[in-house]
């Protein structure tokens, strides 16, 4: 909670201020030669040197803190912070792919990062090749050979659990086939949209990811009160990822720095009453008689081939959850309409619970053949349970339900 901030150089204040500043003074020419030197990479900082403050795109205390403490989370060397999710996952991209490059990437995924790969890379020559939740290695290593793509994967991006269906990725079989696509001159990066498990319940660099990414709106942030992003790594790939933002300018401000870390002080607590509510929420669905199916972790049996992926990778099921309710989307829209104490809204990992329709809203762009594929229909419903009581969000579903 206190880490990386001294109260000594802010008045003693109890918490870090908020440095609402663009720029900084400096205390002589010869500084800010020196602080220009090591930001902009002329020269390594000494072993004792720290960086010096300069202008708010480049640094800035809330941001250094913020980053410092979230690095802990997945005990990465660094951290990054952006102004948003998508722009924490598209600076990546960018900075890691080039002309000519794939990247192999996971389905489905996040309407926003789907759009990105399929419609904006291929204008600067980067082409994405998917795989399913359930394809073994062996199949995507033969697929990707067959198409002559061995030399051109770049990096392995994957969202896991998937959003909307919950669907499992083994991050260490990603990281294998990575390291045998790699070369000496090119290697293959394995990048993790950790969003759906928030830096508590899954930590990606652990079982070889390269980037552990975060929509810190989510849970990090966990007030559906700000807008942000984060990746985690090693310092050497996060300090490329940083000189990019530095001048692509899609750093996170200071307000939103501290509001983060205010946010990051309950996050522990937030999070584990969201899943203890998941948990008794998916196992009161899965016996309605108006409910199909409930995609859930916590309810993966021993049996499925995912079983195993579950109990490797994560700590716990989370807070996420989504069903199909018996009908289309004239069943699901009433249900929707109905809520009352859960919102209608997108987003997730806040306090309060919420519901969405991916089909038509969060996944409306994405291909519907393989949306098919992947149960997300017409009748599929998401819920992110937020910390109200489990009692109280039960008590609205059934009154949603019965109005179906």
């Amino acid at each position: 909670m206190s880490f990386g901030y001294k109260p000594e150089l802010s008045e003693g204040a109890i918490k870090c201020p908020i440095f609402q500043t663009s720029t900084f003074v400096f205390k002589s020419a010869e500084e800010g030669k020196s602080f220009f030197e090591v930001a902009y990479g002329l020269r390594e900082a000494d072993e004792a040197e720290e960086p010096g403050l300069i202008y708010s795109r480049i640094n800035n205390p809330d941001l250094e803190i913020l980053e410092d403490r979230l690095s802990l989370w997945d005990k990465a060397d660094d951290c990054a912070v952006f102004e948003s999710g998508m722009s924490a996952i598209t600076t990546v991209m960018l900075e890691f792919l080039n002309p000519g490059d794939v990247i192999l990437h996971s389905l489905p995924l996040y309407g926003g990062t789907d759009h990105f790969i399929q419609h904006v890379l291929p204008r600067f020559g980067i082409k994405g090749m998917s795989f399913y939740p359930n394809e073994s290695i062996s199949e995507l290593r033969n697929r990707i050979h067959e198409a002559g793509l061995s030399d051109k994967v770049r990096m392995i991006y994957v969202e896991t659990p998937a959003n909307p269906t919950n669907s499992l990725i083994d991050i260490e079989a990603c990281k294998k086939l990575a390291n045998e696509l790699s070369t000496s001159d090119n290697k293959v990066f394995v990048a993790v949209d950790n969003t759906y498990m928030g830096p508590l319940w899954q930590h990606p660099l652990k079982h070889g990811a390269d980037f552990s990414i975060y929509s810190a709106t989510k849970y990090i942030g966990g007030h559906s009160d700000l807008i942000a992003g984060a990746v985690c790594g090693s310092s050497e790939n996060i300090k490329r990822v940083k000189v990019l933002r530095t001048f692509l300018g899609n750093m996170c401000g200071p307000w939103v720095g501290w509001l983060l870390m205010r946010s990051l002080e309950t996050l522990k607590v937030r999070m584990e009453q969201q899943c203890s509510n998941a948990q008794i929420i998916a196992t009161w669905l899965k016996d309605h008689p108006k409910v199909e199916k409930v995609y859930y972790l916590g309810l993966i049996q021993e049996s499925d081939p995912q079983y195993q992926i579950y109990k490797k990778q994560y700590t716990a099921p989370g807070a996420m959850l989504s069903f199909d309710i018996k009908g289309g989307e004239k069943e699901a829209f009433r249900f929707l309409n109905a809520l009352n104490i859960i919102k209608l809204a997108v987003s997730l990992g806040s306090t309060e619970s919420l519901a969405e329709h991916p089909y038509t809203m969060t996944h409306a762009g994405c291909d519907r053949e393989q949306l098919a594929e992947f149960a997300v229909t017409e009748k599929l419903v998401r819920l992110s349970i937020g910390i109200e009581h489990a009692d109280d969000i039960i008590a609205d579903l059934e009154q949603a339900l019965a109005a179906v």
